[in-house]
Parts: structure tokens; sequence; C-alpha cells
């Protein structure tokens, strides 16, 4: 089951975001011992990454206890400015006391093939073998209606069984490896976020129009046994019905 919810504009998007992360961590943590997170690139992301790297949000954070992963990479080397790793550690991970040893982030600078062999054995290990129940997976939404690095028509959307792949985007003109939506509908919840009013169409029909997994690769996003929610500033929200 699926939930909206819209805010005013950016900031307020990014401070309900934040929040309900801090939220997330305290009660993963609190449960099992651990908070496991899935981060996106983006620009709507990065905001909500300063924000976690402040005062008022950081120290509210075990960080000892918290795992970080990605939920896809460009194939580029992680400092290079496309790198998604490289963003999330010059906006966050950078400012905040976060073990080393528990940022684990795809290999983009390698073979694509083996980056996604090794990132998925990577997951086995730490999750083990049945699923890759991520606490939270932190998804943004293109103007094209793709999610992580699930593109319109690539091959990846039709993943059944591996949990990361390596994929092939012609309209980047690049590889990308990714989760895949066996791993992503796995995770205990999924958060999209999702801002500006270039967003509107392609939003309103991801959630309100037919389904068209080739065309739209955020609407294979469905969780079997976690929440969905979508959290969406006013400009990206104009067009839906409700």
């Amino acid at each position: 089951m699926s939930q909206i919810q819209i805010y005013p504009d950016a900031a307020s998007l990014a401070i309900a975001s934040a929040e309900r992360i801090v939220g997330l961590a305290d009660e993963a943590i609190k449960d099992h011992g651990g908070f496991s997170i899935a981060l996106s690139g983006g620009s709507t992301p990065k905001t909500l990454y300063e924000l976690l790297a402040t005062p008022a949000y950081s120290e509210r954070i075990d960080w000892s206890n918290v795992h970080v992963f990605w939920g896809d990479e460009r194939c580029v080397p992680p400092d290079d400015n496309e790198s998604c790793y490289r963003m999330a550690r010059e906006t966050l991970l950078d400012h905040v006391p976060i073990p080393s040893a528990n940022i684990r982030r795809i290999q983009g600078e390698i073979p694509p093939e083996e980056a996604a062999t090794k990132y998925e054995r990577l997951l086995h290990h730490f999750f083990g073998n049945q699923s890759p129940r991520f606490d939270v997976i932190l998804l943004g939404m293109g103007d094209d209606g793709h999610t992580a690095s699930l593109f319109p028509g690539t091959k990846a959307l039709s993943e059944e069984k591996r949990w990361v792949i390596e994929n092939y985007v012609e309209a980047k003109q690049m590889w990308r490896v990714t989760l895949t939506k066996t791993a992503i509908n796995a995770a205990a919840n999924v958060i999209f976020l999702v801002s500006g009013k270039g967003k509107s169409e392609r939003l309103r029909q991801v959630l309100e129009g037919n389904f068209q997994r080739d065309k739209l690769p955020s609407q294979l996003i469905r969780p079997e046994n976690g929440g969905l929610l979508w959290m969406v500033d006013q400009d990206a929200a104009a067009l839906l019905s409700s």
C-alpha cells in the first residue's frame, strides 16, 4: 500500500524527509541493532543529505550502527563528478561519525558486470541469502519515469532473480549498476523523493495512469512486505487528481 505526502516546497520536503530518516534509524537500531539504508543520487536527495549532516539531525543518529549502501551508481571512478558515491560523501558522509567499514559503495570504476556481481555478493554477505531487507531505500524519479538506474526499455526491467545488475542506458550513453526491482521490493521502507514542476506530468502518469512497466519503471516499485511512501512537493504534485 502506497502513501503520498505533499509538502509546500522543496525546503519543507527536505526537512520532513530528514525527520523521517532520523525516526526510522532510531526504530531500526532499537529493534534489531542496526539501520541499513540505500542512498540515491540526484538534486533532491542532495538537499536531504546536506540537512542530515547538520548537528540538528546528525546528533540524533547513532552512526556507529548505520550501514550505508547505494541503490545505483554510474560506471565512473569514485572521485568523478558524476559519482553518486562522491555526492553522498561530500554532502553527508564526510561530516558524520560513521565508521568507514559501514560504507559500502558500488565500484563504478571496474567493469560493469564485475561491479554488479561484487555488489550482489556483498549484499548476500550482509543480509544472508533470502532477501536484501533494507530498512530504507531512498529513490528519486526521473522526468522519464526511471528510478535508480531502471530506465525505460532497458534489460534490467525484466530481471526477476538477481539483486544487482549492470544496465546500459542508451539515452545516457553510459553503463550503470543498479539494484533490481526484486531487491528494492524486498525493503522494509521505500521512500520516493520528488520535487519540481518538471516532474508533475510524469508523476501523474506513474501514480494515476495505466501500468506501463517498460515505459514507466517507477511503477515497478511495489514492496511485497514493506511500506511505500511518496514524499513530494506541491510543484511535483500539481497535476495529481487528489
